[in-house]
């Protein structure tokens, strides 16, 4: 199942609805953190590092995971993946193949398999044991810093410093999963992902808290020189969509229609209908996310999925740490005190 995030997450002034449903937050919030600081269940024979959230939904995970990964990559550390494979079938843990579809492992699990070694398990420790037979020196865990099941040698959260943790309350009521008391102790360091009111806030929490507040900003790889001139349109069903058509106008792109969709969502016939008819009609050129992109490979051929596929345009994004020399210093103090 997708969910789309609620607008009222995002208010700073309480909305209605949020001081219905704080009641049930508190009590949801209560129980996540008494989990999260339970004693972790197993140990993996390598290094873990998770790269969490605060909240319920996107914050950039995926791209500044993919950027940790390659710095530790150029240190020579060999790094495996570990995600649960949201928005995927998979039941049992899988080493992902290139066969393997979104549908069956999971948009982000595709991205990661084409840098190295990537199993998707909804068991965390099983799918660490999995990952662990092959030759790698550290585990990189996409999301899961809520989850005790799995021992993290080093937790990174990211935080968007546009949107932040919103309205500050816990789910429904709000988009955190735990308070930030709760959950701030248990970081290594927190990524502040753009500039934005939140990166205040977190600076004022580092010296309330032990982490340590890195920066970071999401860039394009591939200017708008090398794309067809023209208006766009652009459809994508991730966390924030929001903020994929914000980085496009960033960039220069004429964006003439917007289309959202719930996050992770697998796209309908009728969804590529809809999205192909607009492009014919109005001239304007499809254009989507990576994410989004890898969830119509393997489509039937014909379908109107495939020509979606073969016929829009990926904006390829990167994270980039403002200070990249401390943040690899930080990886690997972790890395080999476990060690």
């Amino acid at each position: 199942m997708t969910l789309r995030a609620p607008g009222f997450w995002w208010q700073r002034e309480l909305a209605t609805r949020s001081k219905f449903l704080m009641p049930i937050g508190m009590i949801y919030g209560f129980v996540t953190a008494r989990r999260m600081h339970r004693k972790p269940e197993a140990a993996a024979a390598v290094p873990v590092l998770c790269i969490g959230n605060l909240v319920v939904g996107g914050a950039g995970k995926t791209p500044t995971t993919i950027s940790i990964a390659k710095l530790l990559q150029s240190k020579g550390y060999k790094c495996g993946f570990l995600l649960r494979g949201y928005g995927g079938s998979n039941t049992q843990p899988k080493l992902v193949l290139p066969e393997h579809s979104a549908k069956e492992v999971g948009d982000e699990a595709l991205l990661y398999a084409a840098i190295g070694p990537t199993v998707v398990s909804a068991d965390r420790p099983s799918g660490a044991t999995l990952l662990c037979e092959g030759k790698i020196d550290v585990i990189l865990m996409d999301d899961g810093f809520q989850n005790p099941s799995l021992r993290k040698d080093g937790s990174l959260l990211v935080v968007d410093s546009k949107v932040g943790w919103g309205n500050g309350l816990c789910f429904p009521a709000g988009p955190l999963r735990a308070s930030l008391n709760a959950q701030l102790p248990l970081a290594k360091a927190v990524i502040a992902l753009g500039q934005g009111v939140y990166s205040e806030s977190l600076e004022l929490l580092e010296m309330q808290h032990t982490f340590e507040l890195l920066h970071g900003k999401v860039v394009v790889q591939k200017p708008l020189a090398e794309h067809s001139p023209g208006a766009y349109l652009a459809y994508s069903g991730i966390g924030r969509p929001q903020k994929f058509f914000d980085s496009l106008k960033g960039a220069g792109y004429q964006v003439q229609e917007q289309m959202s969709f719930p996050d992770h969502h697998f796209f309908s016939e009728a969804d590529a209908d809809r999205i192909l008819d607009f492009a014919s009609s109005s001239g304007a050129i499809p254009i989507t996310t990576e994410k989004d992109h890898v969830r119509l490979a393997y489509s039937e051929p014909n379908s109107s999925r495939e020509k979606l596929f073969e016929t829009s345009q990926v904006l390829k994004i990167a994270v980039e740490f403002e200070d990249s020399q401390r943040l690899i210093e930080l990886l690997d103090e972790t890395i080999s005190t476990v060690k």
